[in-house]
């Protein structure tokens, strides 16, 4: 696997490599991550993948400086997942100048996460239009654990024309239905024995409208009172449509409830499609 950290060297390793499926990510690679660079495969003939925290998509009070950053044991597993070139920019190396020139979505960035994460949406299509622009793939790859991200960047790739397709990956989960992600390293044993329950409040949501309740209002609350009773703080439990994230005016139409909750400190985000 070819590492490369200056934008110059990683287009010159780029020329001539077929058609460059991408997968960005922020390190400190799970499962969930393996199972997007393994999908990859099978959309081109070279798979790419980035590591990068980008400070633009963390409010000031979030967890830039203590975000996990395990460089080395990450290029271990892409390397054993057979990507082929691992884009690994320094601050300097991606943002030389104040990133002036931003990318500002519609009015989705701000609902659900956008309502509790001012401008982290901002941040997430600035930095991943660069990164496109840098890469210039033929497909990207993101997952569905962060639904409305996927949301934004293939309604910014659609709108901007640009010659990429966007796929979006599964979520992985562990044994007990907890969504794989980076921040689960922050949860106590005991708040990881815990986790799954917000899982299981998507599920009761997501069999409750398959059996014919309508009333989705009631449904989001009652997760949101099971949530608080077993001690956690949620931001939001919506039933929204999965064509523009709006909240859902009907039942007989392809929903996806998400919700987003602190368990102690430790903010986790988790979404069912329907």
């Amino acid at each position: 696997m070819q590492i490369h950290s200056s934008i110059p060297d990683l287009r010159a390793a780029l020329k001539n490599r077929g058609r460059v499926v991408f997968v960005p990510t922020m390190g400190n690679l799970h499962a969930g991550h393996i199972s997007l660079m393994e999908q990859a495969r099978a959309h081109g003939d070279t798979v790419v993948a980035s590591i990068f925290v980008n400070r633009l998509q963390f409010g000031p009070n979030e967890d830039f400086d203590k975000y996990p950053r395990t460089f080395t044991d990450d290029c271990a597993k892409l390397e054993a997942a057979g990507v082929d070139v691992l884009f690994a920019p320094s601050e300097a190396d991606l943002y030389p100048e104040p990133q002036e020139y931003t990318v500002d979505p519609p009015a989705i960035q701000n609902i659900l996460d956008g309502e509790f994460r001012p401008g982290h949406f901002r941040g997430v299509a600035t930095v991943v239009l660069k990164l496109f622009n840098i890469v210039q793939p033929h497909a990207a790859i993101f997952g569905k654990k962060d639904y409305q991200q996927l949301m934004v960047i293939r309604d910014m790739t659609r709108q901007l024309a640009l010659p990429i397709t966007v796929i979006g990956g599964e979520t992985v989960r562990a044994e007990d239905g907890l969504a794989l992600s980076s921040r689960n390293g922050y949860l106590s044993t005991e708040q990881r024995a815990e986790a799954p329950r917000l899982y299981r409040e998507l599920n009761k949501i997501r069999d409750a409208i398959r059996a014919g309740e309508t009333d989705t209002v009631n449904l989001e609350n009652a997760a949101i009172s099971a949530l608080a009773a077993a001690g956690w703080k949620t931001d939001y439990v919506a039933v929204q449509q999965q064509s523009d994230l709006t909240p859902a005016s009907a039942v007989d139409r392809p929903l996806v409830v998400l919700a987003a909750s602190r368990l102690g400190a430790t903010r986790l985000i988790d979404n069912l499609e329907i």
